[in-house]
């Protein structure tokens, strides 16, 4: 099946640890604003979401501890911080809803990938998510095992 154009996505990085720590309950997707040293690192796939939440700071979600690095060609007076905060655009309705969700006890927002979109626009996955205990975590990997192990029967 072709892809549709507007379904395009181009990844840049990806959170695989999100996966295994919590629970997905609802995914969105969020512009970035970037500043030019940002947008040339991400293009150049330098960019690290793992240890990245978001929160919200007067009326906005915020992207808070996400690491992008300095890109090296630029001048270093037009360079970034590396661990900056970065503004998510979103529509108010959105950041409203979010903010009733991370008032629940357990519950937070986590990126999921960075992605530039067919229009070349920095776009971020998140996700509200709910924290997995450790035999939940166990849980997970036996059943990944699991259905690994029926698709090598399957195909034999």
């Amino acid at each position: 099946m072709a892809r549709r154009p507007q379904d395009y996505k181009k990844v840049i990085v990806y959170n695989r640890k999100a996966k295994y720590d919590y629970f997905i309950d609802e995914t969105l997707e969020a512009g970035i604003v970037l500043v030019g040293s940002e947008a040339k690192s991400l293009r150049a796939h330098d960019v690290n979401i793992n240890d990245a939440y978001v929160d919200h700071e007067n009326g906005a979600m915020m992207l808070i501890n996400s690491y992008i690095p300095e890109y090296d060609k630029a001048a270093t007076a037009f360079n970034h911080s590396p661990r900056r905060t970065r503004k998510l655009l979103l529509h108010k309705r959105q950041i409203k809803k979010l903010i009733g969700m991370i008032k629940t006890k357990g519950v937070t927002i986590v990126p999921l990938s960075v992605y530039f979109n067919n229009k070349n626009i920095a776009k971020l996955e998140i996700a509200v998510v709910r924290g997995k205990k450790e035999y939940d975590k166990r849980e997970s990997i036996k059943q990944a095992d699991w259905k690994r192990e029926k698709a090598r029967i399957m195909a034999s």
